[in-house]
C-alpha cells in the first residue's frame, strides 16, 4: 500500500531521514518507534506528502507521490497529528465533518457517516455539538479519530494519538483503536515512543536512531534477537521506565 524508495530529508544540510527502504503492507498495522528527534514524525510526513523528499521517492498503491497526485492520495489517507490537531472554532461534528463539506457530501450522507463513526468510537451522539475545549481529552482524540476516518480511508496514519492522556483514558483507548484497526481492516502506520503501545499495535515494528533504520520485525525480535546495541538499551529505558511507573504512590 505504502512503499518508499532510497527516500530521505534534510533539514538546513543535516540529516533528517537517512535514505530509507519500507514497503507498508495492506490490512496490516506497522509501528514506528524510537526516542525523540529519530525522524518519527519526518517519516510519517513523507508518506502523506506533508513533507517533501529530497531523494528517493514515495509511492502510494502503486503509483509515485507527487504534485498530480497528492490531492487524490490524501483523500484515501486518514492522519491523527500529536494531541489531535481540532479546531477550537469548529464544534466536533464540525471537525469531523469538515472535508466532507468541502466535497459537497449531502447532509444525509454526513449524518449518517457521522452516526456511523460515533458507534464506531464509542464518541457519545450528543457531544457533537460540543467545541474541543468542553471535551475530554479521550473524546477529543476520539473526534480526530473520526475525522480521520471520515473519508474512509484505506490508510490511517497517527502520529502519537495517545501520548498526551492519562494513562487510565489511554488504556481504554488503545483497546479501542486496536479493535477499530481489526474490524475496518486498514493499513496503518502508528508512531509512539512508547514500547509497551508499539507492542499491543504492531504486526511490525521499525525502531528509528538519528534518522536511519536500526532494526525492523516484531517486537519478540527486537527482544530477543537485537540487530544493535541501541535496540537493547532503548529496551531496558523502557522496563526501567515502566518499573518506575509501578512503584509510583496512588
Amino acid at each position: 500500500m505504502l512503499r518508499l524508495e532510497q527516500a530521505a530529508r534534510h533539514y538546513g544540510g543535516v540529516p533528517a531521514l537517512a535514505p530509507i527502504d519500507l514497503d507498508v503492507a495492506p490490512g496490516r498495522t506497522l509501528v514506528v518507534i524510537g526516542p525523540s528527534g529519530c525522524g518519527k514524525t519526518t517519516l510519517l510526513g513523507l508518506m502523506n506528502g506533508l513533507v517533501r523528499a529530497d531523494q528517493g521517492r514515495v509511492l502510494f498503491d502503486g503509483e509515485p507521490l507527487g504534485p498530480k497526485t497528492l490531492v487524490a492520495v490524501r483523500r484515501r489517507m486518514g492522519y491523527v497529528i500529536q494531541e489531535g490537531g481540532l479546531f477550537p472554532h469548529l464544534t466536533a461534528g464540525g471537525n469531523v465533518t469538515l472535508l466532507a463539506r468541502i466535497l459537497d457530501w449531502s447532509s444525509e450522507r454526513m449524518q449518517a457517516r457521522l452516526s456511523e463513526l460515533a458507534r464506531i468510537t464509542h464518541f457519545p451522539e450528543d457531544g457533537l455539538g460540543r467545541y474541543p475545549l468542553e471535551l475530554s481529552g479521550g473524546q477529543r482524540q476520539r473526534v480526530s479519530l473520526m475525522r480521520a476516518l471520515m473519508l474512509d480511508p484505506d490508510v490511517l496514519l497517527l502520529d502519537e494519538p495517545l501520548g498526551a492522556l492519562d494513562p487510565l483514558i489511554r488504556f481504554e483507548l488503545q483497546n479501542e483503536l486496536r479493535d477499530i484497526f481489526r474490524t475496518l481492516g486498514k493499513t496503518v502506520v502508528l508512531v509512539t515512543h512508547d514500547m509497551s503501545e508499539a507492542a499491543f499495535f504492531a504486526d511490525s515494528i521499525i525502531l528509528l536512531r538519528d534518522g536511519r533504520v536500526v532494526q525492523r520485525g516484531s517486537v519478540e525480535d527486537l527482544m530477543q534477537r537485537p540487530a544493535d546495541p541501541f535496540v537493547t538499551r532503548f529496551i531496558n529505558a523502557q522496563r526501567a521506565r515502566w518499573s518506575d511507573d509501578a512503584g509510583e504512590a496512588p
